[in-house]
């Protein structure tokens, strides 16, 4: 530019800058598509991992593991770009490049970015700045699963907590007492998915222990498997049999799965000793429980936690900064009336009353920073 400005001619002609293929950049932000199509988040990036293995794909970012995203400042992650000789190659490489992006410790719009890159609409370029309130008028509710894909998820999270049993029957050094090999090949689970709670049957298809790390026992020569077993298994669900297959290496944040042929790779996010788990499945979160069929059974006598009558309390939706408070105790509000004002990362958020009633309590005041989920007003 100061080159052109003082007269100089350009050093390149147009017609030696052809256009060679098609690149497309998504913007990863730190923010919760399913609120307002992204309300920002904050927290330390606990697991950090970009998706440079894959070709073709470029990251341009100023974060790393372990970086804090905070109120103050804008809650971009990065700007991810995949290039291809055509249009439907380099969304393909983004819809790939967005699958192996690993973020923890923060909400993130991969979820929302995937779904609006494989819409149809999207991939014809019928676009335009009116397009999520019209694809979701409803807001962005996450990827509908098909009845197929609802099987794979469901096959996928049967398989990896029978992996996850066989991989705990492993024992790191040689006990001095002999422990009796388990004979088991199948198992009869419940998994619990959104409404629904399916009954899914897994086989071992011929499975074998294999390692990333391997360690030698002390008395032994031998190598011991730790945290990976290559196995093919043989899932049951809604009356379809599927094969799945993969290394299940329980270590690795990216796990690379094959149904029937059809290669996804998943996240698993959380689990614990109540079978709830949240898997990363085609862009969205899934929550799930698998449980046995006799824990299942069980279940049914557990009390379920009573839910809160959100519309008589007022909580933040996002962290921030409270600037403004409209409201004191005794008055009288109609519902969608402005009670606060939430401020974080360049935005102002109007937090409006559920409902018609009289303030009851008041719990933040100007200046105050707050949380996602705290507590702000009560209505009576």
């Amino acid at each position: 530019m100061i080159r052109v400005a003082k007269g100089y001619p350009l050093r390149h002609k147009q017609a030696d800058i052809p256009i060679n293929g098609w690149a497309v950049e998504c913007r990863v932000y730190a923010e919760d598509p399913y609120k307002s199509f992204g309300l920002p988040s904050i927290g330390k990036l606990s697991q950090y991992q970009e998706p440079l293995h894959l070709p073709s794909v470029r990251v341009d970012s100023g974060i790393q593991q372990g970086s804090d995203i905070s109120i103050y400042y804008d809650p971009m992650i990065s700007k991810l770009i995949t290039y291809g000789s055509n249009r439907a190659e380099a969304l393909k490489r983004m819809e790939e490049a967005l699958d192996n992006y690993v973020i923890r410790g923060v909400t993130h719009n991969i979820s929302l970015l995937r779904e609006v890159i494989i819409h149809p609409r999207f991939v014809q370029g019928d676009i335009s700045t009116k397009f999520l309130p019209e694809v979701y008028p409803d807001g962005f509710k996450g990827h509908k699963l098909t009845d197929l894909e609802r099987r794979e998820l469901l096959a996928t999270a049967a398989s990896l907590y029978v992996a996850e049993q066989l991989r705990s029957q492993r024992f790191l050094g040689t006990p001095r007492i002999p422990v009796a090999k388990s004979q088991r090949s199948s198992w009869e689970l419940s998994v619990h998915l959104e409404d629904g709670v399916y009954p899914v049957a897994v086989s071992k298809n011929g499975s074998s222990f294999s390692l990333n790390k391997q360690t030698k026992n002390e008395n032994s020569q031998n190598m011991i498997p730790l945290d990976k077993i290559a196995a093919t298994f043989k899932v049951e669900v809604d009356g379809m049999k599927l094969n799945v297959t993969s290394e299940w290496n329980l270590a690795s944040p990216l796990l690379s799965v094959t149904i029937d042929g059809t290669q996804r790779t998943i996240q698993r996010l959380s689990r614990n000793a109540s079978g709830n788990t949240s898997i990363q499945f085609l862009g969205t979160v899934y929550k799930l429980q698998i449980l046995t069929k006799v824990a299942a059974e069980l279940s049914k006598y557990m009390p379920e936690k009573a839910t809160e009558d959100t519309s008589s309390v007022l909580r933040s939706p996002m962290p921030g900064t409270v600037v403004a408070v409209s409201v004191k105790p005794g008055d009288t509000v109609s519902e969608g009336q402005e009670i606060c004002v939430i401020e974080a990362m360049k935005m102002q958020n109007s937090m409006p009353a559920a409902k018609t009633g009289k303030v009851k309590a008041v719990h933040c005041k100007v200046g105050d920073t707050v949380g996602e989920g705290d507590l702000l007003v009560e209505l009576e």
